[in-house]
């Protein structure tokens, strides 16, 4: 009988006996965080982890513990260049994996930003649009063809993209006005929806994908955020667990918190990922639009799964990178 994990899980629970020698795997947003600890765990049972950064100085020093277990386990780390807000730099480093033309098993796509003000990429999409989703777009798609059968795509998502599902209609924030929160759910959803869509498209070849939230962590990813804001929330979180009977909010760690982007990539049977959203090592129900949910609750919001809401993003994703895909 496989084992059950949950919301306090880590990564070395859930890769407990697993063996990744000779697995290849990429990894964006290895500079900080989640994405350090996913590396760091996959290196640890044997994989060749490719980590991708926008700040290469950074990343080698963040990704120390990485080389060591790495090393320690016969796994193997290398860096490569990749900033999400330049869709020159998503095309290049594509470019530069194409050209090495080395397989990969699996795609964590776990790099983003969060509740940032407003502001516009290079390529002048609104940031976190632009850089959560249509910097992997471009990127994920262009090396599509590198995942082997039997491969997975998995992109980090959020409870958040409750705040809001995609906006088709003006996803650059033209004619509505800015709300930080709104356009982070914006980009959430949409990461849902290009794993859903993806799913289609490449299942018959033996690939699949799936979305993950990882649950609450303190990491870099809220830099943007007031801590007085932060503190609201994590009090009214408790209040309202208290109101229910439940223990008050606690963050997870990180080791916790990447633990669902490990399973969801080499331990969850691929059928029960597909199209789905994930969250603490389980796949996801589907919550109504118009029931109200703390953050702490789990679901996903239908429109984040539905696979019209999919095929109209790959569309317009599309049309706003200006090239379509296969």
């Amino acid at each position: 009988m496989a084992q059950t994990f949950g919301a306090t899980s880590t990564t070395e629970d859930v890769l407990t006996g697993v063996n990744l020698k000779g697995k290849r795997i990429l990894v964006t947003g290895v500079s900080a965080g989640l994405g350090v600890e996913t590396a760091r765990s996959l290196v640890a049972h044997g994989a060749h982890v490719i980590g991708a950064a926008r700040d290469l100085k950074k990343a080698e020093g963040a990704t120390a513990e990485v080389r060591k277990d790495a090393a320690a386990n016969g796994g193997s780390f290398e860096l490569i260049e990749l900033d999400l807000a330049s869709l020159a730099s998503a095309r290049a480093a594509a470019d530069e994996l194409l050209a090495a033309g080395k397989p990969l098993d699996i795609i964590i796509a776990n790099a983003g930003v969060m509740a940032t003000p407003f502001g516009k990429t290079a390529d002048g999409f609104e940031t976190q649009f632009g850089t959560n989703h249509l910097g992997h777009f471009v990127f994920i798609n262009r090396i599509a063809s590198l995942l082997a059968p039997g491969g997975r795509l998995i992109n980090l998502s959020s409870s958040g993209h409750r705040f809001s599902n995609v906006n088709l209609d003006d996803p650059n924030f033209e004619t509505t006005s800015y709300e930080p929160f709104v356009a982070y759910g914006r980009s959430k959803t949409a990461n849902i929806l290009f794993a859903v869509e993806f799913d289609r498209r490449h299942k018959d070849r033996g690939v699949r994908a799936a979305a993950v939230h990882p649950g609450g962590i303190m990491t870099e990813l809220a830099r943007h955020m007031d801590p007085a804001h932060i503190d609201a929330m994590v009090k009214q979180l408790s209040e309202e667990a208290e109101a229910q009977g439940e223990q008050p909010f606690q963050w997870k760690t990180i080791p916790q918190g990447a633990a669902t982007s490990v399973w969801a990539a080499v331990v969850a049977p691929a059928e029960e990922i597909g199209a789905k959203f994930c969250e603490n090592c389980h796949v996801s129900s589907i919550v109504p639009d118009d029931q109200t949910l703390s953050l702490m609750a789990e679901g996903v919001r239908g429109y984040a799964l539905d696979p019209a809401n999919a095929k109209a993003l790959w569309k317009k994703s599309e049309e706003m990178v200006g090239e379509t895909f296969a």
